[in-house]
């Protein structure tokens, strides 16, 4: 699978943009603030239905314009295959696929896997523990419907317990506390093994993708923690009821679930170097890229962004060996700085293209078949 040509209408900084791209690797260069991180957005949302930095779809047309608008053609399982999604300002979302729009968005999550790298990863490290339940979520969801499906219901349930707590004690019906804490733990149950057996069958994969890029100096660790280890989530609920009354919000469950980052027998955030937590991000993500095209059965689209800051030379050197290497399919790669480019693609003999953005447009420098 792959992305044969892309077409971006007023999305963020990006008038109109086309091009059509190398089924191997494409790079582009360019300042900072340029559009760059905006093009590989696009690319994130006709897979996503979302854009990975901005939660208002509206926030990202274009200033003084009243929509926006992504297509893409695909090579795909031997077949043609078109994704397309429009925004208009104050008015709905349209998303397509073949031509075809969906009922629900969530259909359409996995059918273009993805993995996306940005210096904003940062945030599985440094931020709450939303950050890294997004992370699994993301993995999960790419190849599992039952997963997402669970995961949905599971947020709308405990929407209504959340909201049901807000209530004064006296006027609480709490048999439908009851009927929530049920379909919670149904919900819940099926999310926490999934989640669990990810994560075992992810620890080896990143061990070993960490050691490749970091050259083996340090010893890695990455575990998930769950309140469900202590017992069936409806006991728990019903345990914590007095206390969920007196916060006002349900204190235990998946949705505070967390994963463990240790680097050397250390907390990573405490104790990991710049260069460290970027090679331990960049290992997670890689792994995530294995783990969907294991279970998806083709290769994920990869998009780097600004991956190589914070790296010294060496492990630069063994990245960008690890990801031109057999194994992965086609990869998305952005940088300032055009000496860096140019070393890499001099060193491959991959089909790629360079582009150069400037002020959200486009322009093909060079390319292998040149």
């Amino acid at each position: 699978m792959y992305l044969k040509y892309l077409s971006v209408s007023n999305f963020k900084n990006i008038e109109q943009l086309d091009i059509d791209c190398s089924p191997v690797l494409n790079c582009f260069v360019g300042n900072n603030g340029e559009g760059k991180t905006n093009l590989l957005d696009g690319i994130y949302y006709l897979s996503m239905c979302k854009s990975k930095f901005v939660a208002s779809d509206y926030v990202n047309i274009r200033n003084n314009e009243d929509y926006f608008m992504l297509k893409a053609n695909y090579f795909k399982d031997n077949n043609e295959e078109s994704a397309s999604c429009g925004i208009k300002r104050n008015g709905k979302k349209s998303f397509k696929y073949n031509s075809k729009e969906y009922r629900k968005l969530s259909e359409h999550i996995g059918v273009i896997p993805l993995v996306f790298i940005t210096p904003s990863d940062t945030s599985l490290i440094n931020n709450g523990s939303e950050e890294r339940r997004k992370f699994l979520n993301s993995v999960i969801s790419q190849t599992d419907r039952q997963y997402l499906d669970a995961l949905i219901r599971y947020n709308n349930v405990l929407m209504n317990r959340n909201k049901t707590l807000k209530y004064r004690v006296s006027e609480i019906d709490f048999s439908f506390i009851d009927a929530l804490n049920e379909q919670m733990s149904i919900y819940g149950q099926t999310i926490y093994k999934k989640r669990k057996a990810i994560v075992e069958s992810f620890l080896p994969v990143f061990q070993e993708i960490y050691n490749a890029v970091s050259g083996g100096k340090d010893i890695v660790s990455l575990s998930y923690r769950s309140d469900l280890e202590k017992g069936n989530l409806k006991s728990l609920l019903e345990a914590n009821i007095e206390r969920d009354c007196a916060l006002q919000y349900t204190s235990a469950g998946i949705h505070r679930d967390d994963l463990i980052m240790e680097i050397n027998s250390r907390t990573l955030k405490n104790s990991g170097s710049q260069g460290q937590q970027k090679t331990y991000l960049i290992a997670m993500m890689m792994t995530q890229f294995r783990i969907i095209k294991q279970h998806a059965g083709i290769a994920p689209i990869l998009l780097l962004d600004d991956i190589f800051d914070k790296l010294d030379i060496e492990r630069v050197e063994r990245l960008i060996e690890f990801v031109t290497g057999n194994g992965f399919g086609q990869i998305f790669l952005t940088d300032s700085n055009k000496s860096r480019l140019d070393s890499l693609l001099k060193n491959t003999d991959a089909d790629y293209r360079l582009f150069k953005m400037n002020s959200g447009n486009v322009e093909l420098l060079q390319s292998s078949l040149q």
